[in-house]
C-alpha cells in the first residue's frame, strides 16, 4: 500500500502523507500485542491449579490453550476482511475490547465449559490483533523501514508470553483467580487507549485508495484469494506453520514437563519463555539487518534451522544443554518472528492484497499453534511423559520447515 499512499496526494491534490516514526509505531503496537498475549499465556504456568479448581483432567485442561489458537483458524480471514472495510486501527481497538469481554466471562465462570468458552472469545481478540498489526505497519511506516518496525512488533507474542509466565504464578498466589483475570484485562484496556491516541488512522480502505491513485483504472480489480496462493507461498506457509508448532510446543508444555521433574513453577515458566525474552534483541536486530541487506530468506532460514533442535533439547534435558537451547533459540530462532511478516509481504504480488493476505497468514499461524498444543499433547501421551519421542518428532518437523523456506524464491 506504500506506493499507493505515496501517489495519493498527487492524485487527489492533498498534502503528502507523513509517515509515523517506525520505532514509535512498533512500540505502540508491541504494547497492544503484549497485553493480549499476556491474556493468552496466563494459563500454562497455573494449569495444574486450574485443573484442581475447575475439576478438569489433563485432556480437558489442554483446551484452555488449544481453543485459544483454534479460533485463529476460523476468524483470521474474516478479520482481514473487516480490517479492509473498517480500518486496521479501529479493529485493533475492537480486539482489545473483545479480550476484555472474554476475561470478564472467564472471571464469572463457574464451570470448566464456561472457562473454555471465555478462552475462545479471548482467542478471537488475539486473531484480530495479529491480523491488523502488520497492516497498520504497512500503512503508517515508510517502505524502507518496514523491516525494522516488523522486528519490533514481531516480539509481542514472545515478550507477552514471557511476562505472563513470570508474573502469573505470583499474581495468582497473592490475588487469586479473580485478581489475575482482572489485572490482565486492565492492561488490555490501557493498551487500547494508547493505540487510540497515538496511531494515526489513515482512513484508507481499498476502494478509496484505488480511486485516489492515478493508476486506479489499471488496478481496480478487487483482491482475490486466488492471487495469494502460489507454490512459493505454500512452501512459506509450511515453514511458518512448523515454526508455530515448535513455539507453542515449548510455551504450552515445557513448564509442565519441567515441573514434573521437580522444577519450581516460576523457574519452569521462565525457562520456557526465556527464548522469547531474548527476542527483544534478536527480532529487531534481524529486522535492521534485513533492511540493510535487502534480503529476508537467509535470516529466516537460519532462524528456522535452530527451532527443531532447540525444542528437542528443551523437552529432553534439565542441565546445561537446556540453557544452551534457551540461548540459541532466543538469539537466533526468535529472530525470525518479524522476518516471517516481512517475508510474506515480499511474496505478495501486489500491495492491495495485504489485508486479506494477513487473514490467510494468521489462519496458518492459528493452525500451527493449534497443532502445537493439540498434536503435541498426543505425542506426549495421556500422562505427558513421552518427552524424547515428542521432542524427536518436533526436531524433524523443524528441519522440514527449514527445507520448505529454502525452496521458496523469496529474496
Amino acid at each position: 500500500m506504500s506506493n499507493q499512499e505515496g501517489a495519493r496526494p498527487e492524485a487527489a491534490g492533498e498534502q503528502k502523507i507523513r509517515y509515523q516514526n517506525p520505532i514509535l509505531v512498533g512500540v505502540v503496537l508491541l504494547f497492544a500485542g503484549i497485553s493480549v498475549a499476556m491474556i493468552q499465556y496466563k494459563v500454562p504456568t497455573i494449569m495444574t491449579s486450574l485443573m484442581a479448581e475447575f475439576s478438569m483432567n489433563a485432556e480437558a485442561a489442554s483446551w484452555l490453550m488449544s481453543i485459544f489458537t483454534l479460533m485463529s483458524i476460523f476468524f483470521a480471514i474474516p478479520a482481514g476482511t473487516l480490517a479492509q472495510r473498517y480500518g486496521a486501527k479501529r479493529m485493533m481497538i475492537v480486539a482489545s475490547g473483545i479480550a476484555i469481554v472474554g476475561s470478564i466471562i472467564g472471571l464469572l465462570s463457574g464451570t470448566s465449559a464456561v472457562l473454555i468458552a471465555s478462552r475462545a472469545i479471548e482467542g478471537i481478540a488475539l486473531t484480530i490483533l495479529t491480523t491488523c498489526g502488520p497492516i497498520i505497519v504497512q500503512q503508517n511506516v515508510r517502505p524502507e523501514k518496514i523491516g525494522t518496525t516488523m522486528g519490533v512488533w514481531g516480539i509481542w507474542g514472545c515478550l507477552g508470553s514471557t511476562i505472563a509466565a513470570v508474573l502469573t504464578p505470583t499474581i495468582f498466589e497473592t490475588m487469586g483467580f479473580s485478581g489475575l483475570w482482572i489485572a490482565y484485562a486492565v492492561v488490555a484496556a490501557v493498551a487500547a487507549a494508547v493505540v487510540l491516541f497515538v496511531i494515526k488512522d489513515r482512513g484508507l480502505n481499498l476502494s478509496e485508495a484505488l480511486e485516489a491513485s492515478a493508476e486506479a483504472s489499471a488496478q481496480a480489480a478487487k483482491p482475490r484469494y486466488s492471487e495469494i496462493i502460489s507454490k512459493d507461498v505454500i512452501l512459506f506457509f509450511i515453514g511458518f506453520a512448523i515454526f508455530n508448532i515448535c513455539l507453542l510446543a515449548i510455551l504450552a508444555f515445557v513448564p509442565t514437563i519441567l515441573q514434573m521433574q521437580n522444577f519450581d513453577p516460576t523457574l519452569s515458566g521462565f525457562i520456557s519463555t526465556a527464548p522469547m525474552l531474548l527476542s527483544i534483541i534478536s527480532s529487531p536486530l534481524f529486522g535492521v539487518i534485513s533492511d540493510k541487506i535487502g534480503r529476508v530468506k537467509p535470516l529466516l532460514a537460519l532462524a528456522m534451522l535452530v527451532m527443531g533442535p532447540c525444542t528437542f533439547l528443551l523437552y529432553t534435558n534439565t542441565g546445561a544443554l537446556l540453557w544452551v537451547a534457551v540461548v540459541i533459540m532466543g538469539l537466533i530462532g526468535m529472530g525470525g518472528v518479524g522476518m516471517f511478516l516481512s517475508g510474506f509481504a515480499k511474496l505478495l504480488p501486489r500491495p492491495e492484497l495485504a489485508s486479506i493476505g494477513m487473514g490467510v497468514m494468521v489462519t496458518v499461524q492459528g493452525l500451527g499453534q493449534f497443532l502445537g498444543t493439540f498434536l503435541v499433547q498426543g505425542l506426549l501421551g495421556a500422562d505427558l511423559t513421552n518427552w524424547f519421542f515428542a521432542g524427536a518428532v518436533l526436531m524433524v518437523l523443524g528441519f522440514v520447515g527449514t527445507a520448505a523456506l529454502m525452496l521458496t524464491k523469496m529474496k
